[in-house]
């Protein structure tokens, strides 16, 4: 672990979730990507959407696994674990997750806001527990089943730790399977997120030098894009609902995507925005809580606005989400630096060090010839 390993992978975070951003941009049936109503725009969002950003939830699972076993097998303290991911992953689910919950019920009960969300003034208990802490759906605040699955994921971490160690090859070819093939989900939202967390917990475990490829960085990157490309170009005229095949090939693109992100990474971090991206993890964070319920926010002011050209709308509402969540995080962590990062599970103190550790990558030589 070093300074262009820490850069990279918080570079990755923002530019991931950015991208998951506009994987949650609403729309109603009428608009539909596959409705095709709006020809070739229609296909960037399937592009966008269904193909190329898929990748961003096997890659965080990915990065939460590697660096939960950087300090080895004999090195991981469980008890130790489970008690910082409580603050770091499970406390921020909750209060985002429950807040937003309560802001809904509200704002339905005086009649706004019906139809766009799951109905909770109506809803019973069972189904209050399921948007409230996701044990059986997903949460009210949609993109949060992530964090419900990562916690899985590290109460999980002694067994796979232990698999992977033994039996790496065996463990990832049968959490491969699980993740790509029409298997149930069982007690995982998202399947990809389980390969995804035994794929990083694989790389720190066995010591892989995640770095050996950058001299192909170019060449992983342009395979990942065309195969996105071209996913896309078959989901276009599949969708909504694929074929078991298609449905199991997009699964397969969105694992590769943990090695083709990393690439793309390798190709970024020498720029000037990606060395400022990659100064720390708190933003990241906070716009990946937070976008969902604005973006439903804007999709309703959007609609009693009355415009009707929704390719307006997609163009707009991600960069102005993104936007206004980067001046709110900027604007709560200098008046409320306390409350935001309990918020954001104490990321916050990252930015600096990790801000002191990408200016150390800058001036690095290696990094000319490696990156």
């Amino acid at each position: 672990m070093n300074a262009n390993i820490s850069s990279r992978i918080n570079l990755m975070r923002i530019v991931l979730i950015s991208g998951i951003v506009f994987v949650h941009v609403p729309y109603d049936p009428a608009t539909s990507p596959y409705a095709g109503i709006y020809g070739g725009f229609d296909w960037l969002r399937v592009f966008l959407g269904d193909s190329l950003f898929r990748v961003g939830v096997p890659c965080l699972s990915a990065i939460s696994g590697y660096l939960l076993f950087r300090k080895g097998l004999d090195g991981f303290d469980y008890r130790k674990t489970l008690a910082t991911k409580a603050r770091t992953v499970l406390l921020p689910f909750l209060c985002w997750n429950v807040t937003f919950l309560a802001v809904v019920f509200i704002a339905q009960s005086k009649g706004v806001g019906t139809g766009y969300l799951p109905d909770v003034v109506h809803a019973d208990a069972r189904q209050w527990l399921s948007l409230a802490f996701a044990l059986e759906g997903m949460p009210i605040n949609l993109p949060l089943y992530f964090l419900r699955d990562l916690l899985l994921c590290i109460v999980l971490s002694p067994v796979l730790g232990w698999l992977i160690k033994r039996y790496p090859m065996q463990t990832l070819g049968v959490l491969m399977a699980y993740a790509v093939l029409p298997f149930p989900t069982w007690i995982f939202l998202k399947k990809s997120i389980l390969f995804g967390f035994g794929a990083g917990i694989y790389l720190s475990l066995h010591r892989i030098d995640i770095r050996r490829m950058d001299r192909f960085a170019w060449q992983i990157s342009a395979v990942f894009l065309i195969a996105a490309v071209l996913l896309s170009l078959l989901l276009y005229p599949f969708g909504p609902n694929f074929p078991v095949w298609l449905d199991m090939l997009r699964n397969l693109i969105a694992l590769s995507g943990i090695v083709g992100s990393w690439a793309i990474s390798a190709l970024l971090v020498k720029t000037q925005a990606g060395m400022f991206l990659g100064r720390g993890s708190g933003l990241s964070f906070w716009i990946f809580c937070t976008h969902f319920p604005l973006l439903v926010l804007l999709w309703m002011i959007w609609n009693r606005m009355g415009f009707g050209y929704y390719p307006a709308f997609y163009s707009t509402a991600p960069f102005f989400t993104i936007a206004v969540l980067a001046l709110s995080y900027a604007l709560a962590r200098a008046w409320f630096p306390g409350v935001t990062g309990f918020l954001t599970g104490s990321r916050t103190g990252l930015d600096r060090d990790l801000g002191a550790r990408a200016g150390a990558v800058r001036s690095a030589p290696s990094l000319k010839q490696r990156t």
